[in-house]
């Protein structure tokens, strides 16, 4: 038996932008005006795009590769091309063993019947048998954590029940190749943790992952392998690190794209340990930033402003040179100017972008900013949420009886007496 699970080889996806006509008299003429003009799909035909062009790699049983990229990129054609969702213009692909897709969860719920029906129903849509369905029934149900409402149509859902549901359907189908994109947002943050450690189930269990995703840090906690898709073209194929600072990278390049037209632009920037360039840190653990500036005309009373986002890009940081007491400087036209921020990492555990701006602060003038600037990702041994960690203990956990509580009661109550 082969040990490659999927292959794709020189797979190619067009679409043609469709054509929308609200009565017959739009119609008629359109039509009338095709038969006379001979209008036919084209290379030149400015409504057709490659959402894919010449695509081609394989993954190994027991894998996860990641695939990430902006959107548009093409990702999720590639997962609805291997699902056989759609059928690529040309090229071919292999799949050897099941296949479960969780692309979108819901998928083929009915609104009339229940959570418990649409179990049934969703999960037979997925090529489960009636007979394992109902051998997994209760763990669905506890892992969805609906067991109140599971005999309710599932219209009467909110959309975090329905997303839920789905997923945990879904995660049930013990596949040999599954295909993952974007759905382990769904519910809330305990029901997120319960998704993550499914996924690592089914990876530690020996299926095929293919995981697309734009949290950066699940990806690099899923997957050895990744892939960088751009506008429909493979940009690189390698280790999940060095993926995605390519990836990053790649926003540098776009950032400087302009940089003709400024007076001072951020040249550079870079997160490191202590080891050197880093994206994974531990809470606690210190980070410097490295930050260039270039001068294209000569520009006084510059300072340089370093702050941090969270994954909803909420900021929980800020500071600048000027501000850390080191004034301000003047670079004069060809001159670089380098500064290192150090920071202690005292955040939870998360997704964190670091962006710069170069700033005067008496005429409130920005001649450049870069946001992000990177990303980095922060995992704690704690289970502490939010943005920053205390690294809290609990010194004290005790358990009284009830006269014990009320003779401490009364105790306290006498001394506010006296």
């Amino acid at each position: 038996m082969s040990d490659v699970a999927l292959r794709m080889e020189h797979v190619y996806k067009k679409f043609r932008k469709g054509e929308s006509f609200n009565s017959l008299r739009d119609l008629i003429p359109a039509l009338t005006g095709r038969m006379f003009r001979q209008q036919e799909l084209s290379q030149t035909d400015k409504r057709e795009f490659w959402a894919l062009q010449d695509v081609s790699f394989e993954v190994k049983r027991g894998e996860a590769l990641g695939i990430i990229g902006h959107n548009g990129a093409g990702k999720s054609t590639i997962l609805k091309i291997l699902s056989r969702i759609m059928k690529p213009t040309k090229g071919e692909l292999m799949v050897n063993g099941r296949l479960s897709a969780l692309i979108e969860v819901s998928a083929g719920f009915h609104q009339d019947l229940t959570g418990r029906e649409n179990i049934f129903l969703n999960g037979t849509i997925l090529g489960m048998t009636k007979r394992e369905i109902e051998s997994k029934l209760d763990q669905i149900v506890a892992f969805s954590g609906l067991e109140e409402f599971i005999d309710t149509p599932v219209k009467r859902y909110s959309s975090g029940m329905y997303a839920r549901l789905g997923f945990s359907v879904a995660a049930h189908v013990d596949p040999d190749v599954l295909i993952v994109d974007e759905v382990l947002s769904v519910g809330d943050y305990v029901f997120q943790q319960k998704c993550m450690e499914r996924m690592r189930e089914v990876i530690n269990g020996g299926a095929t992952v293919l995981f697309v995703s734009h949290n950066l840090k699940s990806v690099t906690e899923f997957c050895q392998r990744s892939l960088l898709l751009e506008h429909g073209h493979i940009v690189e194929i390698g280790p999940t690190p060095q993926v995605i600072s390519s990836y990053l990278n790649r926003s540098r390049s776009e950032h400087l794209k302009s940089a003709d037209s400024k007076s001072v632009v951020i040249s550079k920037v870079t997160v490191r340990n202590a080891a050197g360039e880093c994206l994974r840190f531990q809470s606690g653990e210190k980070a410097w930033i490295d930050i260039e500036l270039t001068a294209y005309k000569r520009c006084s009373k510059l300072s340089v402003s370093l702050y941090v986002t969270d994954e909803q890009y909420q900021n929980v940081f800020d500071t600048s040179t000027e501000r850390l007491g080191h004034g301000n400087f003047i670079l004069e036209a060809g001159e670089a100017f380098i500064c290192t921020f150090e920071l202690q990492l005292n955040l939870a555990d998360g997704v964190f972008h670091p962006s710069v701006i170069v700033y005067r602060y008496d005429t409130q003038t920005e001649y450049d900013r870069w946001a992000p600037a990177k990303t980095f990702y922060v995992s704690s041994d704690q289970d502490v949420r939010g943005a920053a960690n205390l690294f809290p203990k609990v010194t004290r956990h005790e358990i009284r009886s009830k006269a014990a509580s009320v003779a401490a009661i009364a105790s306290d109550e006498g001394r506010n007496l006296a």
